[in-house]
């Protein structure tokens, strides 16, 4: 049978003097060495740097595309930068909109473009605007102080006039009238060549029809906008009548501004009322006057080269193929007459 061999404990004074256990006096002897990083370790940190670095790289492109909102001072923003197309704010609608904001804060941000170092011109939005600066007055409260807003780079301000009117087209849809008056005001800025250009490009995407009826109201615009209070309300069917008169008879605009301004109605059911009148008046008078020239008789009597029609009604004379000679002679006898 094999002899066994005896063990003995192990001897402390062999193990290195970190280790648990090790003899007091050989911890000298084995000098504490830091080990490099794990491989594990490098790669992560540079898969951290590279994870920043991409995005920092999406913030700053989500900035300058308009993708990241950002929290704008009220003071900082001019409304005037564009001509705004609303001209008309609903009061219940607009007290809504306060309450909703002091309630549920702000939703959706507005659109502003950069001016110069911290101001910023509004692009859309102006009824948030305005509604959290009546927040800010009445509570000075800071988060009323600043508005969310979208940093947008429009190429060129036909750009910027198209992102107004869409984003108004979709919330709450602009009256026929602030159509036209955008589209005008636009072409007066220079920022299309023409009404007409203004209207293709500001609704390229309502059909030809309706385009048709925005250029109706542009003549309501020209004729009577420094005079209208309620422009917003007129409704289609008038305004295409309107405009039809005032095509036909140019003075009716003058005299249509002079009632307006007499009569400042104060509501919009009241100046309605009274452009109805004025656009019927109008109409009547085109009428008569087309009937004065119906009542000329097709037939004449010729004399030489000149041909008379009397009127039906016997009061006017109509004579054609006058010659220099004859009008001469005819003033003549028309003088020793009277």
């Amino acid at each position: 049978m094999a002899k066994r061999k005896r063990l003995t404990p192990a001897r402390t004074d062999f193990l290195p003097a970190d280790t648990p256990g090790a003899a007091p006096e050989t911890k000298s002897m084995f000098p504490t060495v830091q080990s490099a990083p794990p491989i594990a370790q490098v790669a992560g940190d540079t898969a951290l740097q590279a994870a920043v670095d991409d995005l920092s790289a999406e913030i700053r492109t989500a900035r300058a595309e308009g993708r990241l909102v950002q929290q704008v001072p009220l003071n900082s923003i001019e409304e005037t930068h564009l001509v705004r197309d609303r001209i008309l704010v609903d009061g219940d609608e607009m007290a809504a909109l306060v309450e909703s904001l002091r309630a549920r804060g702000q939703q959706t941000p507005i659109e502003v473009v950069k001016l110069a170092e911290g101001r910023f011109g509004l692009i859309s939005g102006w009824r948030r605007l305005a509604a959290l600066k009546a927040l800010h007055a009445e509570t000075r409260e800071e988060r009323f102080a600043t508005v969310q807003a979208l940093l947008r780079r429009p190429e060129s301000a036909s750009d910027a006039y198209l992102a107004m009117v869409e984003e108004n087209e979709i919330r709450v849809g602009l009256s026929y009238y602030e159509r036209a008056r955008i589209a005008a005001r636009a072409a007066e800025q220079g920022v299309y060549p023409d009404e007409g250009s203004a209207l293709r490009g500001l609704f390229a995407s309502v059909s030809r029809a309706k385009r048709s009826k925005i250029g109706s109201f542009i003549v309501i615009y020209h004729a009577l906008d420094d005079h209208l209070r309620f422009a917003a309300a007129i409704p289609e069917r008038l305004g295409l009548s309107l405009s039809k008169a005032l095509k036909e008879d140019p003075a009716l605009g003058a005299r249509s501004a002079r009632e307006l301004d007499k009569a400042q109605p104060d509501t919009a059911e009241a100046e309605a009322a009274l452009l109805s009148r004025l656009s019927q008046a109008g109409s009547g008078k085109k009428q008569a006057l087309n009937k004065d020239r119906n009542a000329l008789t097709s037939s004449g009597e010729t004399i030489g080269p000149v041909t008379l029609t009397r009127s039906a009604n016997g009061k006017s004379l109509t004579l054609t193929g006058m010659t220099d000679d004859l009008h001469a002679r005819l003033k003549t006898w028309l003088a020793a007459q009277v």
